[in-house]
């Protein structure tokens, strides 16, 4: 295939999942400036990677990226991190549920461990199958289950005690 042909199929993949890719670094990340710069850093790679990657498998391509782009950048050492300079000024949330529950679910996503707020974001908020989610955390099917199980107890508990 010509390298015109694979740029524009790149920038058609990109131009139609980016939203949904967004909400998903959003889901891993718990900061949504951190989530703008997991994904970018996941778009370059896949651009990298685009020859190689078959476009049936290329959205859990990104979605592995994406996890892994955001264990890189826990990972790396604080005085090479960014900061944000406008704390607390993200975009407002589309409409649907209330605000306070809006909050009361982010706050709750935000006090899961690490792990289990993947499972939950990767499971239930993108519809990830439990063979597919891990697939894309790298750990075992019995894993998923068992963080997932642990974190929805834990949800109920924290969105029970705000209501």
């Amino acid at each position: 295939m010509r390298k015109a042909d694979r740029e524009a199929e790149y920038v058609d993949f990109v131009a139609a999942r980016q939203a949904h890719l967004r909400r998903i670094a959003r889901g891993v990340c718990r900061d949504h400036h951190q989530a703008e710069d997991v994904l970018q850093n996941a778009l370059v790679k896949l651009y990298v990677a685009w020859p190689r990657v078959r476009l049936e498998n290329a959205e859990a391509y990104t979605r592995r990226i994406i996890v892994r782009a955001h264990l890189d950048e826990v990972r790396r050492p604080f005085r090479s991190r960014e900061v944000v300079g406008l704390d607390g000024h993200d975009r407002g949330a589309p409409e649907g549920a209330s605000y306070e529950d809006r909050s009361a679910l982010t706050e709750a996503l935000r006090a899961l461990p690490e792990m289990q707020r993947k499972v939950v974001v990767l499971r239930h908020w993108v519809g990830l199958s439990t063979k597919e989610t891990a697939a894309d955390l790298g750990i075992a099917e019995g894993t998923v289950k068992s963080y997932c199980s642990r974190a929805l107890t834990r949800l109920e508990v924290a969105l029970a005690a705000t209501s």
